[in-house]
């Protein structure tokens, strides 16, 4: 973990270069010296609360926003490490590999359906991309169906009503990754 001066001067300099302010125009906005920023920027003055607020409404942004540490870019997941969300008595498996997030605004899951299986889904917002890891499976849009193997792909709007099914005797699965769009205005 970086220290609290490392991660407000990478923060702040950030900040600045995404918006395209110079240190000049950022003094302006908060009444902090040119100066005293390019020394919190280079991580050589720790900046007390005060200066950190003025340069907070300054840019308009939270306090927190400077003590914010930066997520590791590599995150593994197992699915021998997930506990599913399971319907149809057992049969129908959902894994969470990686969990809604409004910022990115997509969820993705492994579904895998035991032979036999039948799931009928709820309407739901967003949209549906399903990919077939293994096995054979008929979706269902509409009363049209749509037979599936290995390889294939489909993408359908969660609102549009549909079924999973798995007629085979052997295990269907499938990744899916549902994307929540901004609504329209």
């Amino acid at each position: 973990m970086d220290n609290i001066q490392a991660i407000i001067a990478r923060n702040l300099s950030n900040l600045r270069k995404s918006r395209n302010l110079t240190l000049d125009q950022v003094s302006e906005f908060t009444g902090v010296s040119k100066a005293m920023l390019a020394q919190i920027e280079k991580g050589k003055s720790n900046p007390t609360v005060t200066t950190l607020w003025k340069i907070a409404n300054g840019l308009q942004v939270s306090f927190s926003l400077f003590m914010k540490e930066d997520v590791p870019k590599v995150k593994k997941i197992n699915i021998k490490e997930l506990d599913p969300v399971s319907d149809n008595e057992g049969n129908y498996l959902v894994y969470s590999f990686f969990p809604y997030h409004p910022e990115k605004k997509f969820e993705i899951y492994i579904v895998e359906l035991k032979p036999g299986c039948s799931h009928e889904a709820k309407s739901h917002l967003g949209e549906e991309y399903l990919l077939i890891k293994e096995g054979k499976l008929t979706v269902n849009l509409q009363g049209k169906e749509h037979v599936m193997e290995s390889g294939d792909a489909l993408q359908f709007t969660g609102m549009t009503p549909h079924s999973y099914i798995n007629s085979t005797d052997e295990l269907a699965s499938f990744f899916l990754l549902m994307y929540y769009p901004e609504p329209e205005a």
